[in-house]
């Protein structure tokens, strides 16, 4: 690592341990619940690790990290939104086998430990969380083209993961 990368290091390391306190605070004001506070402050203080030579720059870094926390905040509602529905009467729950879910989860993250750390990362990102090229590109501090590259490299390798082979997973 350059001398340049561990001064950047040192300097957002400085940065985050100074502002984690009151970033939580503010998530916790936001959101009502200690860990989703720490969560959306971690989450902030990522993105702005992504794009730190941006946010140092910035007129005001600590509400440029605060922007993230929020805009964070609200991509937690926009994930889990759920439609309300008036029934008159409600529907019998069905009692399904989860076994087979959870074989599958546990032979995908098998197949996705098979990957380099950037393509699984890559993959997670684009693929687990639904974020879009530019967003990964952002997080990971590389060009949205590295992020298309790597994603074609690791779809590939699943494809001939052994996981998918034995049936164990299907697309």
């Amino acid at each position: 690592m350059s001398a340049e990368a561990d001064g950047h290091d040192a300097e957002f390391r400085e940065f985050m341990l100074g502002r984690w306190p009151s970033l939580v605070r503010f998530a916790y004001g936001l959101t009502g619940d200690r860990g989703h506070a720490e969560d959306l402050a971690q989450t902030a203080l990522a993105k702005a690790y992504a794009s730190w030579s941006r946010v140092r720059r910035a007129d005001d870094p600590d509400a440029y990290v605060r922007r993230i926390l929020i805009n964070a905040n609200h991509g937690r509602f926009r994930k889990r939104r759920v439609t309300e529905h008036d029934w008159d009467q409600l529907p019998e729950p069905a009692v399904a086998d989860a076994t087979g879910d959870l074989d599958q989860r546990t032979a995908l993250v098998a197949a996705l430990m098979e990957l380099p750390p950037k393509q699984r990362a890559v993959v997670v990102l684009r693929y687990w969380d639904g974020l879009t090229e530019n967003q990964a590109a952002a997080i990971l501090g590389c060009s949205v083209g590295n992020v298309k590259s790597q994603a074609s490299r690791a779809m590939a390798k699943l494809r001939t993961s052994a996981q998918f082979q034995d049936g164990s997973l299907s697309w």
